[in-house]
């Protein structure tokens, strides 16, 4: 959709510059949040099935760890790049510290389609990518995760190499794991759900019923089926889903205006987020352009897909029924579209606040894996769910009180605590 080429680091950058501003940060403090604390890239060798040797190009990235080990997940795009890492590292610094969990913040890449790849070439791809990182990692160092087009069988083989070279059983390692193997029960809802909370919560403080709302959404992989689930399950109405069409190598947005059966079209998505575009118009669906998404009628907006999205080019298309926008992928609106969004009153929940139910859950997996102790699923869920809204009140309130943007005042909170642990620590 994006028509300029947006630099997501620049974007994360400029995001924080405008709040180091406000809170008038001094200048040791602004370079050390302004870059990666420690880099890591490296080349994977893998055999592939024909024989052949193919050298995949792979990154991991620590932001922050100055309130905790970092977390954060590992990316499969053939489009990674290191700035993209960079950002999104950053934002899990920021992610973790507004719900105010013990973590700093990381990010993983490996350049590569799995799509491409049959599933003996992506698990060499995954054992390599630890063989080179092992070093590195570690429950209380660095805590991977599943991320863009990886997986709990991808995060599996990884900790199973681990393992292996350790020579220990040290399931804290890495997170997104498959239950029964380390995973934790409510994982795979966790980031949808939490998208949720807090928009239950952002409406119930607005006084506007959910049963009232309708909702379009951008995507259709794990964060975006279980934010619609939970959405519908709590009254809402979904009237258009868009994705990418993996055979046509664009997207489309499915529409219908009774309101879209979510389980009906998760019957018919591949493992990547995928819907079967003959299947959806037997069943009804009205099949408009992949961008048609934020052109719709409806009270919420949903990005739940890649960067880049809501740009000042595409804002125009945004119907003036629209009240909220709420970011489940990372980095969806870029900087100079926030003043856009704010001048038309448009409430917009920030990525790092809306999808941070799956680092929570993580991080709930984590605990549980250091303790060889596991949680039955509603009570995962009843955590998430408190601590969502916590995290949720706190950014609201202060928005209210300082009357500033939501994204700035989740900025605040984050920036803050990250730099009183800085400066506990002694590093400025």
């Amino acid at each position: 959709m994006a028509k300029e080429n947006y630099n997501p680091l620049a974007n994360a950058q400029a995001q924080f510059d405008k709040v180091a501003d406000y809170l008038e940060l001094d200048s040791g403090l602004r370079a050390l949040f302004r870059e990666p604390m420690k880099e890591m890239h490296f080349s994977i060798p893998v055999k592939m099935d024909d024989g052949t040797t193919k050298v995949f190009k792979a990154f991991r990235i620590k932001h922050n760890d100055a309130r905790g080990p970092a977390k954060g997940g590992i990316r499969f795009h053939p489009h990674e790049t290191a700035d993209t890492v960079r950002a999104l590292s950053m934002w899990m610094t920021w992610k973790c510290a507004v719900v105010d969990i013990p973590l700093g913040g990381g990010k993983g890449g490996v350049v590569c389609d799995p799509h491409n790849l049959s599933k003996g070439e992506q698990e060499r791809l995954c054992r390599g990518y630890i063989r080179q990182l092992y070093t590195q990692i570690g429950p209380n160092i660095d805590v991977p995760a599943p991320d863009v087009m990886t997986n709990a069988q991808h995060m599996l083989w990884m900790l199973d190499e681990y393992e292996t070279i350790m020579g220990q059983h040290l399931p804290g390692v890495i997170t997104g794991k498959p239950v029964g193997m380390g995973g934790s029960l409510g994982r795979t809802e966790a980031t949808g759900f939490g998208v949720i909370y807090v928009l239950h919560e952002l409406l119930r403080s607005e006084n506007i019923p959910i049963e009232s709302t309708t909702a379009s959404i951008q995507g259709f992989g794990n964060v975006a089926e279980y934010a619609a689930r939970k959405y519908v399950e709590r009254g809402g109405k979904v009237v258009a889903i868009s994705c990418w069409d993996q055979a046509d190598s664009k997207s489309y947005t499915y529409k219908k205006a009774s309101g879209c059966d979510i389980e009906q079209l998760a019957q018919i998505k591949d493992s990547f987020g995928s819907i079967d575009k003959a299947k959806a118009k037997e069943l009804g669906y009205e099949q408009l352009p992949g961008d048609e998404w934020i052109k719709q009628d409806v009270d919420i907006l949903i990005p739940a897909a890649l960067e880049n999205q809501i740009t000042p080019a595409v804002f125009p298309n945004i119907s003036k029924k629209v009240k909220i926008i709420c970011e489940a992928a990372n980095g969806p609106t870029t900087p100079d579209c926030d003043p856009l969004i704010q001048e038309r009153g448009i409430l917009l929940l920030p990525d790092f606040l809306s999808n941070a139910g799956g680092v929570t859950c993580s991080y709930f997996e984590q605990v549980q894996c250091n303790m060889n102790y596991f949680w039955e699923k509603d009570e995962v869920l009843e955590k998430l769910e408190k601590s969502m809204t916590k995290a949720f009140r706190a950014v609201y309130d202060l928005s209210r009180e300082k009357k500033v943007y939501m994204r700035d005042a989740a900025y605040i909170i984050a920036i803050n605590r990250v730099a009183n642990a800085v400066k506990l620590r002694g590093w400025v």
